[in-house]
Formats: C-alpha cells, structure tokens, sequence
C-alpha cells in the first residue's frame, strides 16, 4: 500500500497539469471574458470559441488553484488571483504566464532526464537550433518572448532600481538593455543620473519605454555587441538577467571586456537570481530546470557569483536583495 509521502511525491509530479492548464486559460483569454463579473461556462465558451464540457472542466480545475471561483453551478467569476491574468490591468502576468509555458519551454523540461544524462540543453536537439537562433527565425516565438520578458521587467525594475543607490550624478550602462525599462526606472531614482542604453543597433534603434517615460534627453543610444565591447567611461555597467543566459567561460569574456572599461571607481552590477543555500524553496532553483533545458547558462550562488568576478578582474562587493527575484551583485575593478 502506497503511503502518505508516496502519494505526495505523485502529487508533486503532476505539477506541469496546472501549469498548462494556467497556459490555456491565459491564451484562451478566459480572464477578459468574466472581467465584468460572473458568467456562465455556455457564454464563456461562445466568447472564447471553445467546447463549453471542456471549458467547464478547465475551469473546475483552476477553481482549486484558487484562479476562478464557481459562483453558483456553471457560473464562473474571477479571484484577486485570476484578476493578474486579465490583459487590461496594470498588474497582469498573462504575457508571462503564456511565455512560461509555451512548448519552447515546457518541452525542455519534459526532457530532463536527457539533459542531466548529457549535460547539454534539450532544446537544441528538441528544436533543431539554438535558442535564441530559434527566436530569431520565428516571428511569433519572438514576439512570445518579448511580451514575456516585458511583462518580468514591468513586475521587477522599479523594485530592483530602488534597491541601490545610484551616486548622484553617475553615468549608468544598461548592457543588453532592450527597450529601457530597467533604466528609465534607473533615471526616474534621481534627475542627476544619466543613462546609456547598450544593445544592438536595431534594437536601440526606438527604445518604447524610455520615449515614453520622457527619458531620452538623458540617455545615449548606443548600438553595439556586447560580445565585442562596451561603452567606455561609466561609472556603473549593468548587467540584468544577461549572465545567466550563458555558461561561466562566456560570462568571464563579457565581464573581462567590462573591465577593459570600467574606471578605478566604477561598479559591476550584476543583477541576476542568486540562489541561496540550504534545502528551502527558492523560485530560482524551478526557473535554472528551464535555463538547464533551453541554454548553457544557468542561475548562480553566490559563490559561483564570485568565481566569475575574480575570474575576470573584479571582487565581489555585496550581495543585495530586492523586492523581486534578483538580487543585485556588486563588484569591484582589481
């Protein structure tokens, strides 16, 4: 007779279920269509072009992860929960939520067995190439992965940006900064600072947020690989959620092109998960399973943090947490 603890381990095992079923809700935009209030399973479905017997049982499901809440039999209505899947509120994650649990991802993981027997990502031989070779000859995967990584960056740069304090008047490198999020929440910390985004030229070309937020009077635009080099001079060089894409002989490269650069006085800020020790859950330790399928990288300890410091000129500083996943990484030029 199976136990307790068996059956819990089952139970933990049929975790990717609600995962996938948070997948289709969001993709099925269920979320918009009971916005107003509740609504029966027949309406949703006619709304969503979906099988109402199926729905229903979707639904009955999320229900016990605390998404939905039937109201009354066949009628369903959102929870604060659910509310974040909803595509017109500030604080949704819908975007996340599908980016996630999309197969680029989802199939990696159905695959670790293979990855852990061979130490190489499944998704190269799952997809034919590499990540982000496959994001750049699939429009849509792409567009999957922007949404996704915008919405991360709106839960997490304005906490992250407010965990340190920038000295006043510094010039700020975003290396692989995108459209600018993380700096613009950067600049908006102090009217002193002054920012310069660094990605590659068609990128930078139009960074979104930083027009919007009215910051581009204080910001260089500078094209570049950051493979190559970087932008000399600044006092603080950023680099969020760009180590971890890569294994440790890249990341020494990047770092050691960081310190070609970097005055006497300048910092490293290296702002990536830092997995802490110890048997407790940390979201990063499920999050480095997916970059363990999909890339080379993977999220750090603070120790291997520092290995990577050392190896490339730099000691590590402090380690400071923030509101958000991450944690900031400071280091300093040797």
């Amino acid at each position: 007779m199976v136990g307790m603890e068996g059956v819990q381990v089952v139970s933990l095992s049929l975790g990717y279920v609600m995962g996938q079923a948070l997948h289709a809700a969001a993709k099925l935009g269920i979320a918009d269509t009971i916005a107003a209030g509740p609504r029966h399973v027949d309406d949703i479905a006619a709304d969503t072009g979906t099988h109402a017997p199926s729905l229903r049982r979707l639904l009955r499901t999320l229900c016990s992860g605390g998404i939905f809440i039937e109201t009354e039999p066949g009628q369903f209505a959102l929870t604060p929960l659910g509310q974040t899947l909803r595509s017109d509120v500030p604080d949704s994650v819908r975007a996340a939520v599908i980016w996630v649990s999309e197969p680029m991802h989802y199939g990696t993981c159905g695959d670790l067995a293979t990855t852990v027997r061979t130490g190489e990502p499944a998704f190269d031989r799952l997809f034919g190439d590499a990540y982000f070779d496959h994001l750049a000859a699939n429009p849509d995967a792409a567009r999957v992965w922007d949404e996704g990584m915008a919405c991360f960056s709106g839960m997490e740069d304005a906490p992250i940006a407010q965990a340190y304090q920038f000295p006043s008047g510094a010039r700020v490198v975003d290396v692989g900064g995108g459209q600018g999020g993380f700096l613009a929440e950067v600049l908006k910390t102090d009217p002193s600072l002054r920012g310069v985004l660094f990605d590659l030229p068609e990128v930078v070309e139009k960074p979104r947020v930083l027009h919007d937020a009215g910051l581009l009077d204080r910001c260089e635009l500078v094209g570049g690989n950051f493979f190559e080099s970087l932008p000399p001079g600044a006092d603080r060089y950023v680099f969020k959620r760009v180590l971890h894409d890569w294994d440790d002989e890249t990341c020494v490269r990047l770092l050691k092109l960081c310190r070609d650069v970097i005055p006497a006085n300048g910092r490293l800020l290296v702002v990536d998960a830092v997995i802490p020790p110890g048997n407790d859950p940390h979201p990063a330790k499920i999050v480095d399973m997916v970059m363990m399928g999909v890339l080379t990288g993977r999220e750090r300890t603070e120790d291997e943090l520092a290995a990577l410091f050392t190896a490339s000129g730099f000691t590590l500083n402090r380690v400071l947490p923030t509101h958000s996943m991450l944690a900031i990484a400071e280091g300093l030029p040797v």
